[in-house]
């Protein structure tokens, strides 16, 4: 794993300050709490180090063992579809880089998240340490599909990773009116879909197309490191994505 270097902090500020409004704000999305916790968090402390120059583009990076750091209109219109309070219990499933449980705890949500691989762990709890996140974003190695039974109920649920249902498990560890954001489909091409608590049945509602790597319930199902189609920065989404405020 290759470690961040670090760059001018004018530099940093002012290309996220680019990101928000150009990739973000231009795209559709409103939430204004949401859209300061994506100027406030500094993105380039979560991407490996051959990435920093780019670290703010419009696409996904990877960060090893065939996992990635989400595009930044991905993670912010997840985190708007959560409907991000201060004080709320949100379950994350894929810590990866640690960047979108950074996001959601500067909104001011306590962040469970759990991760199945040990060195990713162990990058995000870096990472969100040199970031001033780390206090608000507990972290668990584990296997994702079963959620985090022991810190459960949750107020919130996010996946990072794509399936083809939401598991079970992480239904069941939902508060009642509870809200679930996930990406639902076959491996290559989901839907982000919100699913919120209605007396105790689950309102879905599909939001936008995207591509995520696939949740893996195994850890003897690990991916092993190599050339794959997540190690070059993508798009996890098109461009041409239509005005909507979720």
């Amino acid at each position: 794993m290759k470690w961040h270097r670090s760059r001018d902090p004018g530099d940093e500020d002012r290309l996220r300050e680019e990101m928000v409004e150009h990739q973000i704000r231009r795209r559709g999305l409103r939430d204004e709490s949401v859209l300061a916790a994506m100027l406030e968090v500094p993105r380039h402390l979560f991407v490996e180090s051959r990435w920093v120059a780019e670290a703010y583009g419009d696409h996904a990076f990877p960060i090893g063992h065939g996992q990635t750091i989400s595009q930044p209109y991905i993670v912010a219109l997840m985190t708007s579809l959560l409907e991000p309070a201060a004080g709320l219990r949100v379950l994350e499933i894929g810590t990866g880089s640690g960047y979108q449980a950074a996001i959601l705890a500067a909104c001011g949500l306590e962040v469970y998240s759990v991760e199945r691989i040990p060195e990713l762990s162990e990058f995000a709890r870096a990472n969100l340490a040199a970031a001033g996140y780390l206090e608000r974003v507990h972290i668990h190695v584990g296997d994702g599909s079963k959620g985090w039974p022991e810190e459960a109920p949750f107020d919130r649920a996010i996946l990072t990773a794509g399936a083809p249902d939401v598991p079970p498990a992480i239904v069941e560890q939902l508060a009642p009116g509870g809200v679930i954001v996930a990406p639902v489909g076959d491996y290559g091409l989901q839907t982000i879909y919100r699913y919120r608590d209605v007396n105790g049945e689950l309102d879905r509602k599909p939001i936008e197309g995207a591509r995520f790597v696939p949740l893996i319930e195994s850890a003897e199902e690990t991916p092993t490191e190599g050339p794959t189609r997540q190690d070059e920065p993508r798009h996890e989404t098109s461009d041409d994505v239509e005005d909507k405020e979720p």
